[in-house]
């Protein structure tokens, strides 16, 4: 028996894709309706484009951050609710705020989902935990509110910046070693910038997730086969697809989004050791 195959799946493999709706529909249909097949069979067809970040979820929020008057301290939180209309509700700006002075103060360094701040005593005080005090919100907006996600980073000998687009739904925190000062804080800046619009998965090419870079090694050998390519030369033109994937989603081989001539690890060069250690990019309803 045939899978049924809902317009919605459709419309969700096509925005992750970029392929034509009829095209989503037949890959679907061919992988029994499990997206992750669907969109690597597109991709092997070459009909799909690079594809979005996966893990798409429906939801409304916002992102807050905060950097310190140092530079050397900055902390992030998305908070997720149903509808725009209560991410702009007072109340739940106000936890959002909130939220993100407890991560500033009481979250471990590093990065992780809400559950792992849920039975942390709320911003100290141990009469309640995080988790009861976003379940009395929600009770009061009438929607399920969830802490999605938070990072907290530190740089003592370097500096921490950030970007949040002006609709409070992509924020940025990147942490910059090996420089101090005006320079490495305005390229730090540059470079928050750069990931809310480049999207990087990863600071260097050997960071990019192994079970991401095989599925692009299956799209890439189905695709030279399907031009028919001379045997022998294959796994060349496999390894250059590779390779250029990699420069892609890799932060320091991206060209520079404010200057295409150079590359985000050129740009640092001029701060002279800098480099990035590390990167947050929080988008509402992304993963």
């Amino acid at each position: 028996m045939a899978t049924a195959i809902s317009s919605k799946d459709v419309s969700e493999l096509r925005a992750r894709t970029g392929a034509g709706m009829m095209d989503c529909k037949k890959a679907l249909e061919e992988s029994a309706g499990d997206m992750d097949k669907a969109a690597e069979l597109l991709r092997k067809k070459g009909i799909a484009k690079a594809e979005k970040r996966t893990g798409r979820t429906a939801s409304q929020g916002v992102v807050v951050l905060e950097i310190s008057a140092d530079q050397k301290h900055g902390a992030m939180v998305e908070l997720n609710c149903e509808t725009d209309f209560v991410a702009r509700n007072e109340g739940f700006q106000a936890l959002a705020a909130d939220l993100l002075k407890h991560v500033v103060a009481h979250a471990p360094e590093g990065a992780g989902g809400g559950d792992d701040l849920d039975a942390q005593p709320f911003l100290g005080d141990a009469g309640r935990t995080v988790g009861q005090v976003i379940k009395e919100t929600a009770g009061k907006t009438g929607e399920a509110l969830t802490l999605r996600r938070w990072a907290k980073f530190a740089e003592p000998d370097g500096v921490v910046a950030s970007y949040r687009h002006h609709n409070g739904m992509v924020g940025v925190l990147v942490g910059v070693s090996g420089a101090q000062g005006e320079a490495a804080e305005a390229i730090a800046k540059d470079i928050a910038l750069h990931v809310a619009s480049a999207d990087p998965v990863a600071v260097r090419p050997e960071d990019v997730p192994a079970e991401m870079v095989e599925r692009e090694r299956r799209i890439a050998e189905e695709q030279v086969a399907q031009e028919g390519k001379p045997e022998n030369i294959r796994p060349k033109i496999v390894e250059g697809k590779i390779k250029k994937f990699l420069a892609e989603r890799a932060l320091v081989e991206q060209a520079f989004v404010k200057d295409d001539s150079k590359t985000v690890g050129q740009l640092l060069k001029g701060a002279g050791n800098a480099t990035v250690r590390r990167f947050a990019r929080f988008k509402v309803g992304e993963a």
